[in-house]
């Protein structure tokens, strides 16, 4: 069997994919069990996956590349959670967007390590200064944000919406769910009645009364 310098075995030839994977993976466990994506240093990725360090150069040309890789998953993540609530709701665009809505507030309750280096976390790096270009940052999260856009444009089309702009809209949305998740993950007991979050849902996306 051939050994890696760690002991590792070392994937058979063709299968580099398998070891990118395998760091993405250990960079996200450590995301998970630290909490602090200044634990997720080139050394200790390599080290929770099993090889030298140097091994990771094949694969990525600094640690920010890893943490792109590691946001990128999570959005992935965050996108297929939000298609199979939007699936599952039914065939009404009310509920299709509410689902739509509280799937992204579990998604961040749930990965709240994961969510939190996804939106600004620490390993943000200024463009220029690594491998990491302006174009990888603002792609960031299009797709999930074009299937809510989406969701509220059937709304608009059923009369359920009165939004003008549902793109705009999709956006006000967005960014209320973003500060409502990020609001709930810092504050023991938020403000307000129990149903604030439905509330603020309906009032950015122009929902009707039912």
């Amino acid at each position: 069997m051939n050994l890696t310098e760690t002991g590792r075995a070392r994937n058979p030839r063709g299968e580099g994919a398998r070891l990118r994977d395998e760091i993405v993976g250990a960079a996200v466990d450590l995301l998970d069990e630290t909490g602090d994506e200044r634990a997720l240093t080139l050394r200790s990725i390599a080290r929770r996956a099993g090889i030298a360090a140097p091994s990771i150069y094949r694969h990525f040309p600094d640690q920010p590349a890893i943490m792109l890789a590691v946001v990128r998953d999570a959005f992935a993540e965050l996108h297929l959670a939000l298609r199979a609530a939007v699936t599952g709701a039914g065939d009404d665009p009310r509920e299709r967007l509410l689902a739509l809505c509280h799937a992204y507030l579990h998604f961040a309750q749930s990965r709240p390590q994961r969510y939190r280096t996804m939106f600004g976390g620490l390993w943000t790096p200024t463009p220029g200064e690594s491998s990491i270009v302006a174009e990888d940052l603002t792609s960031l999260g299009n797709e999930s944000l074009a299937l809510l856009a989406e969701a509220l444009d059937a709304c608009v089309a059923t009369g359920t919406s009165l939004s003008t702009d549902p793109a705009g809209d999709a956006v006000a949305v967005w960014l209320g769910l973003h500060g409502f998740a990020h609001q709930r993950a810092v504050s023991h007991r938020l403000p307000g009645p129990a149903d604030l979050g439905e509330r603020m849902i309906t009032a950015l996306a122009r929902l009707t009364q039912r």
